[in-house]
């Protein structure tokens, strides 16, 4: 099993990590657009940032963007779905996984526009 950490305080306080990966499986948590203190305004940038976490993390864990076969985003305003949408295309085109997006009340942080959960499996393929 691997764990991989992000350096959030919240990891240790929660008790939980960025990812983890089990033979060819993993599992990456709520990815939020932040980076350090700053969050992009807008919900493009916002989807763009979690999927630059989200490969970051993957790559920690000896995956790929492109072994990506779940994800889910949860948006706080529906207005924001196209864009949300149109910059999960970038980052996940050639995974194609099945996609889940849910409107919510609300994220932890109230700049956050998306939070995006994701799942990769590295088996090889059959087409």
């Amino acid at each position: 099993m691997i764990h991989v950490v992000s350096g959030s305080p919240f990891e240790s306080e929660y008790g939980f990590c960025r990812a983890v990966r089990i033979h060819e499986r993993t599992w990456v948590a709520g990815t939020a657009p932040i980076e350090g203190e700053n969050v992009p305004e807008s919900a493009r940038d916002q989807m763009l940032l979690c999927g630059r976490i989200i490969a970051e993390a993957l790559e920690e864990a000896d995956a790929s963007i492109d072994d990506v076969v779940r994800t889910r985003m949860y948006i706080v305003d529906p207005a924001d779905a196209d864009e949300v949408g149109r910059a999960h295309k970038e980052i996940f085109a050639n995974a194609m996984p099945v996609a889940t997006m849910v409107v919510v009340a609300g994220l932890l942080d109230p700049r956050w526009k998306v939070e995006v959960e994701a799942e990769a499996d590295g088996t090889p393929r059959l087409h």
